[in-house]
């Protein structure tokens, strides 16, 4: 069967635990270019996962409405309303963006006004078209472009995008200068360490950045032959970030706070980009701002767990935006046209049929750690349509706060949970 990669096999092997670091913590803020990002923590693009939906969820997930232990973690860690300093956009291809039309362009490039500072990510292998898709980033009103050179799918590394341009630095130095010669707007890469252990190129690739104009680079510290497997290797990131002057993020097994303020110390980063954690769990921008400023003011890192409460309000927010976006969308469309022709009506289906099956994606992840959870999988893979599983998530908890007010309701354990991979609780 052919590989692929997807957000299910990305889990860590054994991860690493770490201890409250002594000293360091995520910085603040950092500076890309004219770009100011409070606090130096970044949503990492994900395909098929960083659509606006899910990276205005994001930022709900991560706002403060109230000081915790007596801190006030905004004032004290962010100038946003979030825990979350700088959002991405799923990859999108340069080829595909550059041929589109007007209409289908702008659906790749939605974003709203509560977004900002948010950074579209590009991949292709062509300085020109790349150069012409950082225009039209640029013209849409994104705050950043970033190139994609860290994607390790054969379908991407096949037409030499993604980490496979990691085999060939003088192509990767063209793209730089065609994009950064384009764009007025910070432009940024994110890469892997190299294409495997005998072809490490992350430090000459991020002093070729810094030389060609770059403003940023983000590394994931894992070769493409890696893929998500094994330890990420932050020795590598506190090598580039000793090599350049310009801003060095770092990616790779943040889990948890004590993860992101250990990365600081190990590699003196500035800025923690986190993908595969937020899916998992959404509040991990939040409890990392609460670390952070409890930290700084109390010498003790401390942050919320999130009840069945806040888990229930999570997933019936999510779900709900997806289905508000449909609305949002065919609104849209009927404004532009009177009748329904049958390639829109086709569209129109596609779109309620992509909700709910990121409904059900996401289901897996946001229902671990709540006690039953296996039985709202359940019916949430069998609902037909977004407003069922609405209907499902609604039942479920109702029925779960009725049990808990008549009887001393202790749930049975969630065997399903208790055998689920580490990253996703």
């Amino acid at each position: 069967m052919k590989k692929r990669y997807t957000l299910e096999q990305k889990k860590w092997d054994s991860p690493a635990e770490h201890a409250m670091p002594a000293q360091a913590r995520v910085p603040a803020s950092f500076s890309v270019g004219g770009v100011r990002i409070a606090p130096a923590t970044v949503l990492a693009p994900m395909a098929g996962v960083t659509d606006t939906v899910f990276r205005r969820f994001i930022k709900n997930a991560s706002q403060f409405s109230a000081a915790s232990d007596g801190v006030d973690v905004e004032s004290a860690q962010s100038n946003q309303q979030s825990g979350c300093g700088l959002i991405m956009t799923e990859f999108t291809s340069a080829d595909g963006l550059s041929r589109m039309r007007e209409t289908k362009r702008k659906r790749y490039l939605t974003y709203y006004d509560d977004e900002h500072p948010i950074s579209a990510q590009l991949f292709g292998a062509n300085p020109e078209t790349l150069a012409e898709s950082a225009r039209i980033v640029e013209d849409a009103g994104f705050d950043l472009v970033d190139l994609n050179l860290g994607c390790p799918a054969k379908r991407v590394v096949a037409c030499n995008g993604g980490s496979g341009l990691l085999r060939d630095l003088p192509q990767i130095e063209r793209i730089f200068w065609a994009v950064r010669a384009a764009v007025s707007i910070p432009f940024t890469v994110k890469f892997r360490m190299g294409w495997n252990d005998s072809h490490i190129v992350c430090v000459p690739l991020a002093k070729l950045a810094e030389e060609c104009g770059l403003n940023a680079v983000a590394l994931h510290a894992r070769t493409r032959e890696d893929g998500y497997t094994g330890q990420a290797r932050w020795e590598y990131i506190a090598a580039v970030k000793d090599a350049v002057r310009i801003p060095v993020i770092g990616n790779g097994d943040v889990r948890t706070p004590e993860d992101a303020a250990a990365m600081v110390e190990a590699t003196d980063c500035d800025a923690v980009m986190i993908g595969r954690a937020a899916p998992a769990n959404p509040w991990i921008f939040r409890q990392i701002a609460q670390y952070t400023a409890t930290k700084e003011a109390t010498g003790v890192g401390t942050y919320d767990v999130p009840t069945d409460g806040d888990r229930y309000r999570m997933i019936r927010t999510y779900f709900q935006m997806l289905v508000d976006e449909i609305a949002i969308e065919e609104a849209t469309e009927a404004a532009r046209a009177a009748a329904i022709v049958a390639s829109g009506q086709e569209a129109r289906e596609q779109r309620h049929r992509d909700a709910v099956g990121k409904m059900k994606q996401f289901a897996a992840w946001f229902t671990h750690g709540v006690p039953g959870g296996g039985a709202l999988r359940k019916a949430i893979f069998e609902a037909k349509n977004g407003n069922a599983v609405l209907g499902e998530v609604e039942r479920f908890f109702e029925e779960r706060a009725n049990a808990a007010a008549q009887t001393d309701f202790a749930p049975e354990p969630d065997a399903e949970l208790d055998a689920a991979p580490a990253w996703m609780g």
